[in-house]
């Protein structure tokens, strides 16, 4: 089944709404961003659902010390890399890297562990842009890795990625907000079920 991330998730009723969606995992932004929380938020929230999925930290250049201190405190299951990060990066979890696909090339990924994000490369923005990226290029990637995509997915277009790509998982943040930091449960629920619905007719 293929592995549906809602991410930046800054309140409970995003949360509860992407759990009863069926939302596989939810992320939570410790970086810089728009959507940060503090850890103490997101521990409240996530304590508060009734069905726990795994949860994803989401950080950018942190020292591993500061990503563990959080990683233990929030009880996070998955730490996404963001930033300039070595692969060994150690901060007592499992790590997922995001890559960033730029010029068209699709990076090296060897040394990371799976699963792996791609997403597109922006020159203003360093953690998710929320914009779409040619797909096709991770064809031979998506075949060998477990490879999220990421990036300007919606419910509009979720369901032909997954028919055609069928990738590990699909991972949306803006694609289903109704403004910055608020999840339309609407849009949340209608990305699950079209990545469920294609799953099926695929």
């Amino acid at each position: 089944m293929i592995q549906v991330k809602i991410c930046g998730i800054c309140d409970r009723d995003g949360a509860q709404a992407s759990v009863e969606a069926g939302a596989d995992l939810l992320g939570f932004h410790f970086c810089s961003s728009d959507r940060r929380v503090s850890p103490e938020e997101a521990k409240a929230i996530v304590d508060g659902l009734s069905v726990r999925p795994a949860i994803v930290g989401v950080f950018i250049d942190q020292e591993p010390a500061e990503v563990r201190e959080i990683g233990e405190f929030v009880g996070l299951d998955l730490l996404q890399l963001h930033g300039s990060e070595q692969p060994g990066f150690d901060a007592g979890r499992p790590v997922m890297k995001v890559l960033k696909v730029r010029d068209d090339q699709v990076p090296d990924a060897s040394a990371w562990p799976d699963p792996i994000m791609l997403d597109s490369w922006s020159i203003d923005q360093r953690g998710g842009t929320g914009r779409t990226w040619d797909w096709d290029l991770a064809r031979d990637l998506l075949a060998t890795r477990k490879v999220f995509i990421a990036g300007g997915l919606e419910p509009g277009n979720v369901g032909k990625v997954v028919s055609t790509f069928k990738p590990y998982g699909v991972d949306v943040s803006s694609g289903v907000e109704s403004s910055v930091r608020v999840k339309d449960l609407d849009k949340v629920r209608a990305f699950v079920h079209n990545v469920r619905l294609a799953e099926i007719l695929s």
